[in-house]
C-alpha cells in the first residue's frame, strides 16, 4: 500500500467509524469528544491501528467501546486493511479540554 492511500485510510476510519461511534452516556462521537488520540494505517502491514481513551478508568462502555470501534472498522470491508488494533491508553488522561468546540457547544459547555 502507499503512504497516500494509507492516509486515505485513516480519513476514511475517522469519518466513517469514528465519527459515527457514540460514548452510550454522551450524545457526541467519540472523535468529537477527544477520545481517539491516533488514528494510523500502516502501509508496510496494512494494519489499521487506533489509541484511544475513555472519560474515566470506570467508564462503563470500557468494555463494549474499544471493541465496537474495531468492529466497525473491520466492517469497512476495506482490502488493503489486513488487521485492526485498538489500543485503550490512560496517558494522558482524558479531560473535557480535548473536546472539539462543536461536542462543547452541542453539550453547552461554554
Amino acid at each position: 500500500m502507499r503512504a497516500v492511500d494509507a492516509i486515505q485510510l485513516q480519513d476514511r476510519i475517522i469519518n466513517d467509524v469514528l465519527r459515527n461511534t457514540y460514548d452510550p452516556e454522551i450524545p457526541v462521537n467519540i472523535y468529537e469528544l477527544g477520545l481517539v488520540y491516533e488514528v494510523k494505517v500502516d502501509p508496510e502491514t496494512d494494519i489499521a491501528s487506533v489509541k484511544m481513551t475513555l472519560t474515566s478508568p470506570g467508564c462503563p462502555a470500557a468494555i463494549s467501546l474499544p471493541g465496537e470501534v474495531e468492529d466497525r472498522i473491520r466492517r469497512l470491508g476495506v482490502a488493503e486493511i489486513k488487521d485492526v488494533k485498538v489500543d485503550v491508553v490512560w496517558e494522558p488522561p482524558w479531560e473535557p479540554s480535548k473536546m472539539s468546540e462543536a461536542a462543547r457547544l452541542q453539550l453547552g459547555m461554554f
